[in-house]
């Protein structure tokens, strides 16, 4: 009885050291979140505002990211507020690099309109660095205004 009270209580420690353990993907949001918002005047007296924010999820160890965004759309009149609307989502980007490692992000952008957007609606840049390594990566997309963005990116030299 004894031995089989041992091997009941020891097959759940020899499941766990056999059974390899998944290991579920990190994602951490970046720390350069921006806001920006615009109000316009509409015949009869209507102000409407309108707000966008923008955040990237980057997965830590694939280096692939997410652009997500949010905006609001607030239309009102002198007395009440007459419509709200809001909308958002994000989008998958590529990876920055090609192997899966333990890596840091951020990211930044312009907010439209604003004079740093030659072509369209304004660029940004992502940074990522492996943490396990001395290596940095700098990437910029800007809007070529012709439909399709350009993305570069430099890995930096120490």
């Amino acid at each position: 009885m004894n031995h089989v009270m041992k091997f009941l209580f020891g097959l759940p420690l020899l499941l766990v050291t056999l059974i390899p353990v998944a290991h579920a993907d990190e994602f951490k949001l970046s720390n350069n979140q921006r806001i920006s918002c615009s109000r316009g005047l509409s015949p009869g007296k209507l102000n409407t505002a309108t707000c966008k924010s923008y955040a990237y999820l980057f997965n830590v160890k694939t280096s692939e990211y997410f652009r997500c965004q949010v905006s609001l759309a607030l239309t009102r009149d002198n007395k009440e507020v007459i419509n709200v609307q809001a909308d958002g989502g994000c989008t998958k980007k590529p990876r920055i690099f090609d192997t899966d490692s333990n890596y840091s992000f951020d990211a930044t952008e312009t907010e439209p309109p604003n004079t740093n957007s030659f072509f369209g609606p304004g660029g940004y840049s992502v940074w990522a660095s492996d943490n396990t390594a001395r290596k940095l990566r700098g990437c910029i997309t800007i809007s070529s205004g012709l439909g399709s963005d350009i993305l570069k990116c430099l890995d930096m030299t120490f």
